[in-house]
């Protein structure tokens, strides 16, 4: 894959991962509330911070973002599967999407480093970091 497909497929899965934790943010429900709610908020503020940023890393590039949702989903490897069920199901998907996110960022700092992109090897490197710390948490919660 090209820098610009990678960071394309980034995107994309980036989007789908903040949609699906923001979903789990707002029909979360149980005793555990108010904590596992503040913790799905910090992962989906940190994704959607990420759209704007990845976006115009691709204009870097002379790329467009995809143009429609459609194309989003088609460009996720994350899949469109409902997201529901109790607290710990929820939190379970969720993390499960990082997980796959954190792997597609893990081949966008390889592409990067192999074309000489560092400064995007860098972001990716950084983006990898703060999903894993988000995995880490989910787990905790859930163990």
């Amino acid at each position: 894959m090209t820098i610009q497909e990678q960071l394309t497929q980034v995107f994309c899965d980036n989007f789908v991962t903040y949609y699906r934790s923001h979903v789990a943010h707002v029909n979360i429900m149980g005793r555990t509330f108010r904590s596992d709610h503040k913790l799905l908020q910090g992962v989906y503020e940190r994704r959607q911070a990420q759209v704007d940023v990845l976006a115009e890393l691709l204009r870097t590039l002379q790329a467009f973002m995809p143009h429609c949702l459609t194309d989003i989903m088609l460009g996720s490897v994350i899949t469109d599967e409902p997201i529901e069920g109790d607290a710990d199901e929820l939190l379970s998907l969720v993390r499960e999407d990082l997980e796959q996110l954190k792997g597609c960022y893990e081949e966008l700092m390889a592409v990067a480093d192999d074309e000489g992109h560092a400064e995007i090897s860098n972001y990716a490197q950084d983006q990898i970091l703060d999903i894993a710390k988000s995995i880490w948490m989910l787990t905790s919660t859930l163990d």
